[in-house]
């Protein structure tokens, strides 16, 4: 894949990056740390903590000034290795702490914020959606539409160049993350290895989950089955295509069949070893159902990767 530099003079990509010390936190920072080509361009990043506020008996015992230092002292334990990681790699980074429940305070700053990505740790190992990726990523997930950089923590990439993944279901919001990629290619890596993924359904034996299979429209031939399914790839692909024309940008297209897309792509991700998968998902909202949506929250479930979360309003 040919590469061109996205971002001109005084042009910066900024970074959110809420930290809290955990391992899952310290993957996404030596992540962003292993983005040699993002790294030239110099990007904006800000490193949030948050910290428990101390209760009002305790607070008033202690005095203000002893409060200010614990909190302090306690941010600075969390956020001073994290800078020094991202600045031996050449970043230079800021960080601040903001005092109240982690979750309700860091999802009002991402909602203010104009951070081109937030990039987050979380553990998301579970099946459960309201576990999956944890409280306080999930308050950021539904406080805003900012895209969303979700690490599982696995070990940096120790490429440059990423293997990644673009998942395209025809929608909108799949040819939203092909824009962002485009705009924001120097998050990937030099040359990185894109992947245009759709999935098609098995015309022949439709499945619904929680239901039994059931058999085809009646008089549906094998060969109408598979016009059917390459008319539904095309659709997905042809809108992505047109946006690489004139990037130097290129992708390859693969196409999966099954009845559940979200099993689908995250069997692909694992047996791919991708180190990035991006998904286009709409919008926000209270529940984490409707953050977002079936498909990704099916792939999140069940696949260890990162996952870009691209959303629009």
């Amino acid at each position: 894949m040919s590469y061109r530099p996205l971002f001109s003079k005084g042009e910066f990509m900024r970074l959110l990056m809420p930290v809290d010390g955990s391992r899952f936190s310290k993957a996404a920072v030596a992540f962003i740390a292993s983005r040699a080509t993002l790294i030239q361009n110099q990007p904006d990043v800000e490193l949030l903590n948050a910290q428990y506020r101390v209760p009002v008996r305790v607070a008033s015992a202690l005095g203000k000034d002893m409060v200010l230092s614990y909190y302090k002292s306690e941010a600075d334990r969390v956020v001073e290795p994290a800078l020094a990681t991202l600045r031996r790699a050449g970043l230079h980074a800021q960080a601040r702490y903001v005092v109240g429940i982690p979750g309700v305070e860091l999802g009002k700053i991402a909602a203010a914020d104009t951070a081109d990505l937030i990039v987050m740790g979380s553990h998301g190992h579970t099946g459960f959606k309201k576990l999956l990726f944890g409280s306080v990523t999930n308050a950021v997930l539904a406080s805003c539409t900012t895209p969303l950089l979700v690490l599982r923590g696995k070990p940096a990439p120790k490429n440059d160049s990423l293997k990644v993944a673009i998942a395209l279901d025809g929608s909108k919001y799949g040819v939203a993350a092909v824009r962002y990629f485009i705009k924001n290619r120097d998050l990937f890596g030099a040359a990185p290895m894109v992947t245009f993924i759709h999935v098609v359904p098995n015309l022949l034996n439709l499945v619904v989950p929680g239901f039994f299979g059931r058999a085809p429209a009646p008089g549906l031939k094998p060969e109408q089955a598979e016009a059917m399914q390459s008319a539904a790839f095309e659709n997905a692909m042809a809108p992505a295509r047109k946006l690489l024309e004139g990037t130097g940008l290129s992708a390859a297209e693969v196409c999966l069949f099954g009845n559940n897309a979200g099993d689908e792509i995250a069997a692909y991700a694992k047996r791919s070893k991708l180190d990035l998968l991006a998904l286009g998902s709409h919008g926000y909202g209270a529940l984490e159902s409707s953050v977002l949506g079936s498909v990704a929250t099916r792939v999140a479930a069940q696949c260890q990767v990162a996952l870009l979360l691209v959303r629009e309003k």
